[in-house]
């Protein structure tokens, strides 16, 4: 039963943007249900303000108010410029879990059409490398930080496990890099399998990415719904909308405890703005997600629908659908025309490809349960500062550099421990050299192993900075209940 006016904030976006969030915007409002519509702006049009945030004042409070976004696709300049406008909303508004349904649609062709291709990728949305924390360490050598924590993994594996149960969906699959980085993807698939326990009924598996992305392109019907960190999921989710038939068939929703943006995958594509031809489908389901979200599920199911019978009897097909099938461009449907086609297919459902229903009770429910890792836990945790890692920009050969960091070191609590240059052991020699590039890395660690003061790190890297004025940052080394909070290098 429809519920009273809702209040959405629609952000048109740049590039196509407003063309398709104008087609979302049109069949939510055929289908009946009435939304009380916030423009706001963001992206290109609020950089070239001189706002380097890209997100205005304005904006975030309209969302404040209204909780519920329809976005179009801002423009992201690729290599310099100011942050991603479209990853500052979501980190602004905590909107972790990033959905992105990938499903066989009728009457569109694809390697797998008739396997059964039906997905949902459901990717951590704020941090890791995506966290954006940069910095050029010296000229010509740059670090991104990955930053995975328990509590923001527990949080989208909650979500996908939960999603799993509201689709009736029988199995879970993390992806993650856990045999490369241990500490980052090794904690995300950690927390996977502690949460799995909490959910029988549901298949629990992990796969590493790269085996993830061969078997999506060897056999994808045998996923059900994926959960990986936030670049794992940024790449297989363009893989997967591939599979079904690209970015303009590509729907997405990104989901906090207060806050849902709801967006089509594909860009701006700024060379087709205006023309009205760009296929507006990614942001009609997309709108059709943000009506499941507002409780609009008979509106939403409605509009799923239609869209399904529209690509099903190909009356009204767009140029990108076209061309894949070899058709004459000419005949393409333009933006307006497919919109308006699935408009009049608003109470019809498809012969062939039925729309996935959710079982009983609604959107998956925000916020979540209680986070388990509460701060008894966490003051449990038994700790111990052991050394520091220091960051030296230099040209020196390690065989020399290393006698004089000993020397730095001798009649104190530390000892130089290695060298390291870009993760592989240096010094002590192992037999071979690696490439330099003017960075090194020196482990200091205490000599018998026991926990080392602050005072002593401090006078440590003051002696250093002393004898090494290229040193550029550090970091301190723990052990956490007995197991090293540190990796060992390439060689070690």
């Amino acid at each position: 039963m429809p519920s009273a006016s809702h209040r959405v904030t629609v952000i048109p976006g740049d590039g196509v943007g407003p063309e398709v969030v104008r087609a979302g915007v049109r069949v939510i409002e055929a289908a009946g249900v009435k939304i009380d519509w916030e423009e706001a702006a963001a992206g290109a049009s609020v950089f070239q303000t001189g706002d380097t945030s890209g997100v205005p004042a304005e904006t975030r409070h309209s969302i404040e108010r209204t909780k519920v976004v329809l976005k179009g696709p801002l423009e992201t300049p690729v290599g310099f410029g100011e942050k991603s406008a479209n990853v500052t909303l979501r980190k602004l508004f905590e909107t972790y879990a990033n959905v992105r349904p990938a499903r066989e649609l009728p009457g569109v062709p694809t390697r797998y059409a008739g396997e059964g291709v039906d997905m949902v990728i459901v990717r951590e949305n704020v941090e890791d490398l995506y966290a954006g924390i940069e910095h050029m360490v010296t000229p010509d050598v740059g670090q991104c930080l990955k930053v995975i924590s328990r509590k923001g993994s527990e949080k989208v594996i909650r979500y996908a496990f939960e999603l799993a149960r509201r689709e009736g969906r029988q199995k879970v699959t993390a992806a993650t890099k856990a045999n490369i980085m241990k500490m980052t993807e090794g904690l995300f698939k950690a927390v996977f399998e502690e949460l799995a326990s909490e959910y029988p009924e549901i298949k629990a598996e992990h796969l590493i990415i790269d085996n993830v992305a061969h078997q999506l392109a060897k056999q994808p019907n045998q996923f059900d719904i994926i959960v990986t960190t936030n670049l794992n999921g940024d790449i297989i989710s363009d893989l997967a909308s591939g599979l079904v038939g690209g970015l303009g068939f590509a729907s997405s929703g990104n989901y906090g405890d207060s806050v849902a943006i709801f967006e089509a995958v594909h860009g701006s594509a700024p060379k087709y703005a205006g023309k009205d031809v760009i296929n507006p489908t990614a942001l009609i389901l997309s709108s059709g997600m943000m009506l499941r979200h507002l409780g609009e599920s008979a509106a939403a199911d409605r509009v799923e629908d239609a869209v399904l019978v529209t690509l099903e009897e190909g009356t009204a097909t767009t140029q990108d659908l076209v061309r894949q099938t070899g058709g004459d461009i000419d005949t393409a449907a333009s933006t307006t025309g497919f919109t308006d086609a699935v408009i009049a297919n608003l109470g019809r459902g498809p012969a062939t490809l039925k729309a996935r229903r959710s079982a009983p009770g609604g959107p998956v429910p925000t916020p979540l349960p209680a986070w388990s890792y509460g701060p008894e836990r966490y003051a449990a945790i038994e700790r111990r500062t052991v050394g520091l890692d220091i960051f030296i920009e230099t040209g020196e050969e390690p065989g020399r550099l290393g006698p004089d960091l000993e020397g730095v070191a001798a009649g104190g609590p530390f000892e130089l421990h290695f060298i390291e240059s870009r993760g592989t052991k240096v010094y002590p020699s192992v037999g071979l050299s690696a490439d330099g590039v003017r960075l090194l890395r020196a482990r200091f660690l205490t000599r018998d192993g026991g926990p080392a003061l602050d005072g002593d790190l401090l006078a440590l890297q003051a002696r250093v900075a002393a004898r090494q004025p290229g040193w550029t940052h550090i970091e301190k080394l723990h052990v956490f209940n007995g197991a090293d909070g540190f990796t060992k290098a390439q060689g070690e």
